[in-house]
């Protein structure tokens, strides 16, 4: 969507706040013997009680409130029975939706002490989404934000997921224009001041392809290459980009 009114702006800082909340508390109760399940239900009651609803949820039918994928799963993994164990990594997407707006915001984290070589990946993928959303400002293209992900990316010697990629949000859960995490030249709309949009570099340490399990939601790597997942929904203004989804 793009934010022409003080009431959007209000609504749509609401909402972000409210995710950046849910995806800290999760991200606290994360430890070994912790289930996925858990984990969801940090988020739902915390959530719920503040008046919101979960976007997959509503608008998918999504199985959890929350999407939580762990090593190789890239995103949409279900909460379930599925028990942490020290050197897991986890990512938390979070996509609420209050008073009629929606925010998305995704973050991966290690259980305790990360396996060889994942502390490298995390780095890479905090970098990388704070490159796309610099990138993010008005008259520049949307294959700009991709551009610089995928350049970070790549200094770090990972590489991005090109199947999947960022997208608008703000008034339903996927809106124009995606956002693809690499220098993609059909990504050429003009950016312009409000335009709000989910960064969200997804990548792994070597090339994998993304293949969807038989449960219909989860991808994970054709590989088992680990997978890690840093997202934030932002407001894209002259003076840079504004950060929707802090707490």
């Amino acid at each position: 969507m793009t934010i022409r009114t003080e009431e959007e702006l209000a609504g749509i800082r609401r909402v972000g706040k409210l995710v950046a909340q849910t995806l800290d508390a999760m991200a606290a109760a994360v430890a070994p013997g912790v289930t996925t399940a858990a984990l969801d239900a940090v988020a739902r009651e915390l959530a719920t009680a503040q008046g919101a609803r979960s976007a997959p949820q509503l608008t998918y039918d999504f199985p959890g409130f929350t999407c939580i994928s762990v090593n190789d799963e890239i995103v949409h993994g279900i909460p379930g029975p599925r028990v942490l164990r020290p050197g897991d990594l986890v990512t938390l997407d979070v996509t609420l939706e209050l008073d009629g707006y929606m925010a998305d915001s995704a973050r991966t984290v290690a259980v305790g002490t990360p396996p060889k070589g994942a502390a490298q990946l995390l780095r890479a993928a905090r970098e990388a989404l704070d490159a796309g959303v610099a990138a993010a400002r008005p008259g520049r293209r949307v294959r700009d934000v991709g551009a610089a992900i995928d350049r970070c990316v790549r200094s770090h010697g990972g590489r991005v997921f090109r199947e999947l990629a960022g997208h608008g949000i703000g008034r339903a859960l996927h809106e124009e224009p995606s956002v693809p995490n690499w220098d993609d030249p059909e990504a050429d709309m003009v950016l312009h001041e409000g335009l709000v949009l989910a960064v969200e570099p997804m990548l792994a340490a070597r090339v994998a392809r993304v293949v969807e399990d038989d449960d219909g939601w989860t991808y994970r790597t054709h590989n088992g290459a680990l997978a890690v997942h840093q997202e934030h929904t932002i407001l894209v203004r002259a003076a840079g980009a504004e950060i929707l989804t802090l707490a």
